[in-house]
């Protein structure tokens, strides 16, 4: 991404119009471009291209009928990213805080076509532009060596900029992150069940017991998942009251397992925790868990643990299970314990926006396309009834 120095955020001593650029526009881009740069300019072909376009958005600040400044986002197909491609601002209206006003109106473009994330470029010698970009919440994550035709490196940086609504959240959620690769299940139940019980402790040994308690023993490779029935039967050992639906009937986690032996066991565990569940008084739906079960679930006080699909986060198609911690029109928001890359820290695994859509796709596994989740009630004694 380009940056024309200097972007000051003072405020604003001038009016200005933020509008989508037209056509109309093109011969004032341009003026800008070529002030602005010495190098890596638009062509009027490029910003022809942009201006309308379904996967960018060309924003320009207008001041008494001249074009001051723009900014280029583009929107990445099939994903919920979005690139500050470009921003530049006419020497002649730097150092009034516009640079911050076009970021601040990028941003809201991002948003408004259902981005979750904004990544961009920056010149590493453009002090004034990281220093802003890292007052605004950008982090820092990477680097590209002779990036700009001068053979100046970019920075490369990232920042959630769809924040989540406290007014959604009807249980505090904590967040866990998992300790192995294979205890998301208990890691997730463990944040359910510390939600509605502050005195409940979360520990890796805790982490480990539940996973002991809930696994199908085999998987593919490796170690076993975990059943939606073993993660309530856990549950309920705790006090808990759990409330699961499984889309089929069938052992579940089977479909790949080759080996007849370790097929066997699986089935054996599944009729196990049948019987189990039975003898809990586990209310148990056979049906696929829908959207409006799970906000009437947490509306209603509980906490869901949903199993999804990870071929959308990290194009592998293993089971993975989350926590559901708010809902609204758009966004199903998630506590994730297993953070799926170097760029995300505690803070982006809790309430982490996903499209409604989007997860509709997610929320299942498999051959047999498997829904499956469970919700956590608070036990008898913390009830507020």
């Amino acid at each position: 991404m380009k940056t024309s120095p200097p972007m000051g955020a003072r405020s604003l001593s001038r009016q200005y119009q933020f509008r989508p650029a037209s056509e109309l526009d093109l011969d004032a881009l341009l003026q800008i471009e070529e002030r602005a740069y010495q190098t890596d300019r638009l062509s009027r072909r490029s910003f022809r291209r942009w201006i309308g376009s379904d996967h960018a958005a060309l924003i320009v600040a207008e001041h008494a009928g001249t074009v001051a400044a723009y900014a280029l986002v583009l929107l990445h197909r099939g994903t919920r990213l979005a690139r500050l491609y470009s921003i530049a601002v006419d020497p002649e209206y730097t150092g009034q805080g516009l640079g911050l006003a076009l970021l601040q109106e990028a941003e809201t473009a991002a948003l408004d076509a259902g981005r979750i994330d904004m990544r961009l470029e920056v010149r590493r010698d453009n002090i004034g532009a990281i220093a802003l970009y890292e007052k605004q919440g950008y982090r820092r994550f990477g680097e590209y060596a002779d990036y700009y035709e001068d053979h100046e490196g970019a920075y490369r940086y990232q920042k959630r900029i769809r924040t989540f609504d406290p007014r959604l959240r009807h249980h505090p959620v904590p967040w866990y992150r998992q300790t192995t690769e294979f205890t998301c299940g208990p890691a997730s139940l463990m944040m359910a069940m510390r939600a509605q019980d502050a005195s409940y402790r979360m520990s890796r040994a805790e982490e480990l017991r539940l996973w002991r308690e809930s696994t199908t023993i085999y998987m593919t490779s490796g170690h076993g998942g975990c059943h939606p029935l073993g993660l309530a039967l856990a549950a309920h050992r705790r006090g808990f009251h759990a409330e699961v639906w499984i889309s089929v009937r069938t052992p579940l986690f089977i479909d790949s397992v080759r080996n007849e032996d370790k097929r066997a066991v699986i089935e054996q565990v599944h009729r196990d925790y049948l019987q189990q569940s039975r003898e809990a008084g586990l209310r148990v739906h056979y049906s696929e868990v829908t959207q409006i079960d799970l906000d009437r679930a947490l509306k209603a006080g509980a906490v869901p643990v949903v199993l999804i699909s990870t071929w959308q986060m990290d194009r592998k198609r293993a089971p993975h299970w989350v926590v559901v911690s708010a809902i609204d029109d758009r966004f199903i928001y998630l506590h994730d314990p297993d953070p799926e890359d170097s760029l995300q820290n505690e803070l982006d695994c809790q309430y982490l926006p996903i499209a409604r859509d989007d997860f509709e796709r997610m929320a299942r596994f498999g051959r047999d396309r498997l829904r499956a989740a469970l919700v956590i009630w608070p036990p008898p004694a913390t009830s507020s009834d």
